[in-house]
Formats: structure tokens, sequence, C-alpha cells
């Protein structure tokens, strides 16, 4: 290859951006010490179109009205949680990228999905990073039946393409993207540049064969991606295997969707056989006290098409410093400042030389609003040394004027916690149900100081 083909540019680690010279910071993300040498090429015969595929108008543009509109035919993958977070299942020619922490079950989870579709999807494992031994070994351990899935040990973007061509697999694996490489590029595989263009190249494969694509990518110690932030841009699907390694309950998380809604949630369990499905996660994310609990309250949340019932904890114990803590686990930190505040104000409640602490039982994160009221009502509890009664429920928004505001699918909730056995709910006025719930007895309130006078 001639100097005049190729040429050497600076790559950002973190954002891509690329520059011609080095600098201690780039340009882009305001990083020191990111930037990564690359000698690329100057034409690629690959770019040839976008990450759809082939444009269907030559170049020109159509009238929207008049292209066709066809209806999404999905296909099981074999797991409901799994096509719960999907949107309703697999569909044809899609690219979902699925990321998490080392060992929390990535490859047990698409392992165990395509040996469960080896007679419909004709499945291609691509593993690059173990050997395919260590594949069957797995599968092995799980009691699972690789008959009919084809597994293939590559990382050369290249091959996997003509692979994939020739065999046409209806269900492709990629274990995992940072690991695959292009030779039409000098940078090492995992760099932003071989990411990104790898990544481009498969979901552009996608589209136009009509495969499914599973991309299996690496996290940062923050949490997030590795790679390119137009990663995620390109992929039609972005889920996130949550957990705590100590914890056998897994989350997987949509944070992006473009055939469904995001932030639905599916919960497995992880067993020496591999994950099994938890069909009705209330059930392990309440602790069934037989007295009732100080600090202890339980909430309905909503996570996508879901009602769930978590328990919510609080600690309010006397501060030995001088700027008392205030510590979140599974909600923002912030939010719960405001709400101590909130409480203070509008409650007259002022916790001011006390420590509070938050916990979200099994994991979860609180991202709704509706956790507001359940979360002032812990903190009152364990601050009076009050015990709210184990059958009572709670949800409601709380506003900086003391108002308790409604949330969505108030009912759906309610019915939630009335098939679980709670006989009482602290709920929004506006969230009160024209008609009955048998079961369950509703205490409808429009300010904070009704919530703490009702309980």
């Amino acid at each position: 290859m001639s100097r005049k083909d190729s040429k050497s540019v600076y790559r950002c680690a973190e954002c891509g951006h690329v520059q011609n010279k080095w600098v201690g910071q780039c340009q882009g993300c305001g990083l020191w010490n990111t930037l990564m040498e690359s000698v690329e090429l100057r034409s690629t015969g690959l770019r040839h179109s976008g990450y759809a595929g082939e444009g269907g108008g030559n170049g020109q543009p159509v009238d929207l009205a008049s292209v066709k509109a066809e209806n999404i035919t999905r296909s099981s993958s074999g797991m409901e949680e799994l096509d719960r977070v999907l949107g309703g299942g697999l569909v044809p020619g899609s690219a979902v990228l699925i990321g998490g922490d080392p060992g929390i079950g990535k490859s047990t989870l698409l392992l165990q999905t395509l040996c469960g579709l080896r007679g419909q999807q004709r499945p291609l494992y691509i593993t690059g990073e173990e050997s395919m031994q260590q594949v069957s070994l797995r599968a092995s351990r799980l009691g699972l039946d690789g008959q009919g899935v084809q597994i293939l040990a590559e990382t050369s973007l290249e091959n996997i393409i003509q692979v994939v061509q020739q065999h046409r697999p209806g269900l492709l694996v990629v274990d995992s993207i940072q690991t695959v490489y292009s030779g039409q590029m000098q940078s090492a595989p995992g760099s932003v540049a071989q990411v990104r263009e790898c990544a481009a190249h498969l979901v552009r494969l996608a589209k136009q064969t009509g495969t499914i694509i599973f991309l299996v990518g690496h996290v940062t110690k923050e949490g997030a991606l590795a790679g390119p932030r137009v990663l995620e841009h390109m992929v039609d699907t972005v889920l996130y295997f949550e957990g705590d390694p100590g914890n056998r309950y897994r989350i997987i998380r949509a944070f992006k969707n473009r055939f469904g809604a995001v932030n639905e949630l599916g919960v497995f369990a992880m067993t020496e056989t591999g994950l099994k499905e938890v069909r009705n996660p209330s059930a392990i994310f309440l602790s069934r006290y037989e007295d009732d609990m100080v600090g202890s309250v339980v909430m309905v949340m909503r996570e996508g098409s879901r009602s769930m019932l978590v328990e919510v904890q609080a600690l309010v114990n006397e501060s030995p410093l001088a700027a008392p803590r205030r510590i979140a686990v599974g909600m923002e930190q912030n939010r719960l400042a405001m709400l101590l505040a909130i409480l203070h104000k509008h409650g007259g409640i002022g916790i001011f030389n006390q420590d509070v602490f938050i916990n979200m039982v099994g994991g979860l994160r609180l991202t709704e609003t509706a956790g507001d009221l359940a979360v002032a009502l812990a903190v009152l509890s364990s601050y009076r040394e009050r015990p709210l009664p184990k059958d009572w429920c709670v949800f409601g928004e709380l506003g900086l004027s003391g108002e308790v505001r409604p949330v969505p699918n108030g009912e759906e909730r309610l019915r939630e916690a009335a098939k679980h056995g709670f006989r009482h709910a602290v709920v929004p006025l506006k969230n009160a149900p024209k008609g009955r719930i048998d079961g369950l007895e509703l205490i409808a309130v429009k300010s904070l100081q009704e919530a703490l006078a009702a309980v």
C-alpha cells in the first residue's frame, strides 16, 4: 500500500473526533491524552451506501405517500422476557446491540436463544473472544442442544461478510463487535475507527440480507458502551444487561428501539442451567415480613408496559458529621434532596442533622416520578420510628408546592397491587378510578399534608 493510498490521522478514543495533528487535548470532547494515531485508507471500497442498505429511489427523492409501508412480521425469540424488551419479538433485518458488565450473562442469553431457534432461523454464532471448544463446553454445561447451530471463530470483517452471504443465516450473533477488524483499516481491533466501520458494514449487511444481527458490546468502567457514540445510533435496538454479580437476578433493559417502546424491562434469574425467565418480578422485589417494618414502603412503579411492586427502604439516623450525608441507591441523589426540602417546607418535618439513606430493593433504578410519595413516607417512617402497615402501597408525584400529582397508568398500578394482596393504597386524587377495585381500599390525597395525616 503506497503513501498516496493512506493517511495518518489522530482519532479520539472517547468521542471519535479526528484531527490531522496530535495535540494534548481533544477538540471534540475536551479530554486530555485520548488521541491515538491510526493509518487509514483514503477511500475504501466498502462505503457504497448508508447504514440502511441500498436506496430505493436511485438517488432521487420520492413522495412519502408512494413508499409502501409493509407490516413488520415478528418472530419469537423463545423467551417472553426478551420478546418484551425487543418490542414483541425479532424483526427481520434488524440490528440489536447488547451490552453489559463482563460475566453478566450476555453470551449465555444469546447462546440459549440460538439453541432454542435452531430449527427456525438457521442461527450462526461468530465468536471472537472464545474458541469453539469453549462455546461448546458452555452449551454442554447449560444442557443445551447445539444441533443445527452453526459456529465460527472469526474476527475478520471481510470473512464474516463472505460467510453470511454464502450461508444466509436468519439469525447472526457477533461476540463481540470490539474483536472484529477490517483489513481496509490499519488501526487495531477495538479502536474507535474499527468499531465504527465494522458495525456500519454489519448493519448494512443486515438490511440487505434480512438477517437478524445481535452485536455484543463491551462496556467502560463507567458502565457505558465502549466505542464511539455513533455505534448506538447505527443499530435499531440498544439493550443493557444489568445485575449485581452477587445477586442471581439479571435485568435486561431497552434504551433504544425502533420497533417498540423503550424502557421495557425483562427479568431473568441466573441458575446452574442458564438464565430462567421471571414472569412475576413483583414477587422477587417484595420482602414479605411477618411484622410491619420501620422505613419500608411498597410502591408501584411502571417499566414500559409492566407495573411492578417494589420496596423502598429508608434509614434516617443522627449524623456525627457537620454536613449530614444524603445517599440514594437506585434513584437520583438530587431528587432525594428535593423531596427532603418538600417534606420540610410543606410537611413541617426538618431533617437537618440526620443522615438519610435510600435503597431500592432488588437493584432496580427509580427512573420515574411516581415514587416521590413513597420515598417521602419511607423517610418519615424511619424518622418517627412508626412503620406503615405491610398491606399498604403508595405511588404519586410530589410537586414543589406540596401537591400530589397524578401519574400515568394509575388503574393498572392499582390492579397489580390488588393482585398481590395489598388492601390499602395511598394514591393521587386524580388517579382514583371511577369504579371500585375488589379488595383494595383507596386513600386519595391531593397534597402532602393529607398524605401525612392519612398514615
